[in-house]
């Protein structure tokens, strides 16, 4: 991953800035630049090597008095580019961000509509002042908020903003700033006209435009593996791209000493492709003892998040202080789109939808804050198929009746999309979903509760929940903690989360106190 950074006040200096960005480093380790802009605006740009491994790929790109710097992959970018050169355009580079500036003299701020992207953009006009824009669905990070004489700053990372006197937010998914105003351009969640195709039609769909999803992700000219959990969306993931690829994949997984789960389905998938695998297995130690790290690096206090992030954070530190991997595919996003444990109780279809579209636009605040945080923050990019955006689109457009569970088996449409033609050990392809913190191991939640309930022990735990606002406010000694050490970090930055993270509590069954699926009456064979 990189940063980028861009704030058109007067009150950061060059030096002040390069201490700020010491803070991110480690998300573009390999070279840093700042430029300034329209007097005294800064633009900064931290790089990870991707695309164009030269130096002369090094952002901000300046180019007809434009200033640019973009985090993110522009798919199919070898095509614009050449479609752009046809019309007079010259490159300098091989980098894919070098296309956005060019894009953009061609279809000004329509060109976001346009981008098959994962991405976050800063850019500077002249003629219209400073621009940013994020992809529809977050995948990469961006933030933004005000400085006390009301010039606005923008950041792949909140923690960049910390110079800035009020409230920290998330730039918005599928939106553009331009003239001191957010404009949407895109909502994912948005269905227009519902699919009501066969079956068969259906889950060939799914599957067609799933493997173009993987294929694309496989262009970089940096090293690129796998974490493969051993679940039905990474092994999917593992699956295609090893039939696209030339020679072995190398793929990753990690698990607790003690009762590591999914690590044994790890080593089936790994097998069954012919991947090189690596196992790492983790202490209660382990756990604890980047608990404040963690959080830390994803400016979060949510639940679900931060468990989950503990196993992908520890495996993805181990990757990059042992091997030369650079980008990372992982297999985030399916259960938004195909439904989790607790979407078995939703009472109709149409409710199952609402609750799907409700997960996707908040995708960039929970799961793909986790993959980006815990990939970047160890010196990787993360990439990530089911979030695709022709994907996403189709999925979330297919009958929400034909989605629900009806057959005992989640996710049924995917599974029977590759159910002919080997793609997975049928032990796989209708293992039962387990939630990667649970399958890392049970130990690590329950480590993790337990550690807790030490620390507040003797103490009115529930008393010290009511400090915080309803949105948000701790309920658990787990949720409290998490919350504390946010609040050490980002001190009244709390409405950067929409919340914690919960099976909606309007349906019958799902009115729990813990996120996990093991409190469902449901869970059933998940985890074993």
């Amino acid at each position: 991953m990189c940063t980028v950074f861009a704030y058109e006040g007067r009150l950061l200096t060059i030096e002040d800035l390069e201490k700020l960005l010491e803070k991110t480093r480690r998300r573009g380790p390999d070279s840093q630049r700042i430029v300034r802009f329209g007097g005294c605006g800064l633009m900064a740009f931290q790089r990870l090597s991707i695309m164009g491994l030269d130096e002369k790929g090094m952002q901000p790109f300046e180019k007809d008095g434009i200033t640019s710097c973009t985090n993110g992959e522009i798919y199919g970018f070898r095509k614009i580019r050449r479609e752009l050169e046809e019309e007079g355009v010259s490159f300098c580079s091989g980098s894919d961000c070098e296309t956005i500036i060019p894009l953009y003299k061609k279809y000004s701020c329509g060109m976001f509509n346009r981008l098959d992207a994962e991405y976050a953009t800063v850019m500077y006009d002249p003629e219209k002042g400073l621009i940013a824009a994020r992809d529809p669905i977050g995948i990469r990070p961006l933030f933004y908020g005000y400085d006390r004489e009301g010039r606005i700053a923008f950041a792949s990372e909140a923690r960049l903003l910390s110079f800035l006197d009020g409230e920290i937010l998330p730039f918005p998914p599928g939106f553009y700033y331009e003239g001191g105003v957010f404009h949407e351009y895109r909502d994912i969640g948005h269905v227009g006209k519902f699919v009501t195709d066969d079956i068969e039609t259906v889950t060939k769909n799914i599957r067609e435009k799933l493997i173009a999803a993987v294929e694309k992700r496989l262009d970089s000219d940096a090293p690129l593996a796998f974490l493969l959990s051993g679940g039905l969306d990474s092994s999917l993931v593992c699956s295609i791209a090893a039939r696209k690829t030339e020679g072995r994949i190398r793929t990753f997984s990690i698990g607790m000493e003690k009762d590591a789960i999914d690590a044994k389905y790890a080593r089936l998938v790994a097998d069954h492709l012919g991947a090189e695998h690596t196992e790492v297995l983790i202490t209660p130690e382990d756990v604890t003892s980047c608990l404040d790290e963690v959080i830390y690096n994803l400016a979060t206090y949510d639940i679900t998040t931060i468990r989950a992030s503990i196993g992908m954070y520890l495996l993805c530190r181990h990757i990059h202080e042992n091997t030369d991997v650079r980008v990372l595919l992982t297999g985030e996003v399916s259960d938004e789109l195909f439904g989790y444990k607790y979407t078995d109780f939703a009472p109709d279809a149409k409710e199952f939808e609402k609750e799907s579209q409700k997960r996707v636009r908040e995708l960039h605040a929970y799961d793909v804050l986790r993959a980006d945080r815990c990939i970047a923050d160890n010196s990787m990019e993360a990439r990530v198929p089911f979030g695709d955006l022709g994907f996403v689109s189709y999925v979330l457009s297919i009958d929400p009746e034909m989605k629900m569970n009806h057959t005992g088996h989640g996710k049924y449409l995917l599974r029977k999309a590759f159910e002919d033609g080997d793609w997975l050990p049928q032990k796989i392809l209708w293992r039962d979903k387990a939630a990667f913190s649970d399958a890392v191991g049970h130990s690590l939640v329950e480590d993790l509760k337990k550690y807790a309930m030490d620390l507040y022990d003797g103490t009115d735990w529930r008393k010290e929940c009511l400090r915080y606002p309803e949105k948000g406010r701790p309920f658990t000694p787990e949720s409290l903690l998490y919350r504390t050490i946010f609040e050490r970090y980002y001190p009244g930055q709390g409405g950067m989360i929409p919340g914690f993270w919960m099976p909606n509590p309007g349906w019958e069954g799902c009115k729990v106190d813990d996120p996990s699926a093991r409190v469902l009456s449901n869970y059933g064979g998940s985890g074993i």
